[in-house]
């Protein structure tokens, strides 16, 4: 039986792009021996699924997506798109290396495969934050040695978005990547936090310090938008970082809207 219940199946075609993108970029893509991702809760469409297979194979042509959701008449749906991108009809390769099936947080795949990394956008934050845990230990077992899970959450059109990479040795990150080109403040991204955080940004949480910092050097640094949104962005996460924030990455992720912050900085207080 199929361990969780059926979400909204909200999707929009390009809606995440930025977790994508971000993806893209990390070393377990490369490295992976079975470079098999999983896309739990893809929707009432296939485009998310099919458009993460473009974007990966551009990095590893080999990668593998299963699209898997709890829904039977979405996985329907899903075959039924697929067929047509076999036919050639759609701008995806007739040839992609994606299935789609019938399951949830088990995370069904036949002979026990494991998982490099499992894709969850906006599936938790649909569940009472008290389930995150369990959810995640269970998307954990499925994963290979070294394998990730994103759990994030993004808004309609996707120019909001935020994630938690998760290991075996718990959350590492969070990452938020937003729209800079009209940014009024990033604490916008407060109300699509992953489920784990959203009840948090509060006074005494780190979070909420966390996000009320990065408003701060986002206003103080407002000269620089003469020059631009990227630059402002750049020196207010430079900031971030040189005031003692454990942030990652560099100047190339974050002039993409991202920044990426240790978990023990933002994790919930009690």
């Amino acid at each position: 039986m199929s361990v969780g219940t059926v979400t909204r199946g909200t999707t929009n075609t390009n809606r995440l792009r930025r977790v994508d993108r971000w993806l893209a970029a990390q070393p377990v893509l490369r490295r992976a021996a079975d470079p098999l991702i999983v896309d739990l809760g893809y929707g009432a469409s296939a485009v998310t699924t099919l458009e993460l297979h473009r974007r990966l194979a551009r990095v590893r042509p080999d990668v593998e997506i299963v699209g898997i959701e709890i829904e039977p008449s979405r996985v329907e749906t899903a075959r039924d798109q697929l067929e047509e991108v076999r036919a050639a009809g759609t701008s995806f390769a007739a040839d992609a290396r994606i299935r789609f099936a019938v399951g949830g947080f088990e995370v069904p795949l036949p002979g026990g495969r494991r998982v490099a990394v499992i894709r969850a956008l906006n599936v938790l934050r649909q569940y009472p934050e008290g389930e995150v845990a369990a959810a995640w230990q269970l998307l954990l077992s499925r994963l290979q040695p070294g394998g990730v899970l994103i759990d994030g959450t993004c808004n309609e059109i996707g120019r909001v978005a935020s994630w938690i990479d998760v290991t075996a040795d718990g959350p590492q990150h969070l990452t938020l990547s937003l729209r800079l080109a009209d940014l009024e403040r990033p604490s916008i991204v407060a109300e699509r936090l992953p489920k784990a955080l959203i009840h948090r940004n509060v006074e005494g949480e780190r979070v909420h310090a966390f996000l009320a910092e990065l408003d701060r050097q986002w206003q103080f640094n407002a000269a620089l938008a003469t020059y631009g949104a990227t630059q402002r962005w750049i020196a207010s996460v430079q900031a971030m970082k040189d005031a003692g924030w454990p942030i990652s990455g560099g100047r190339r992720r974050w002039r993409l809207g991202e920044v990426s912050v240790a978990w023990a900085a933002v994790a919930p207080a009690g």
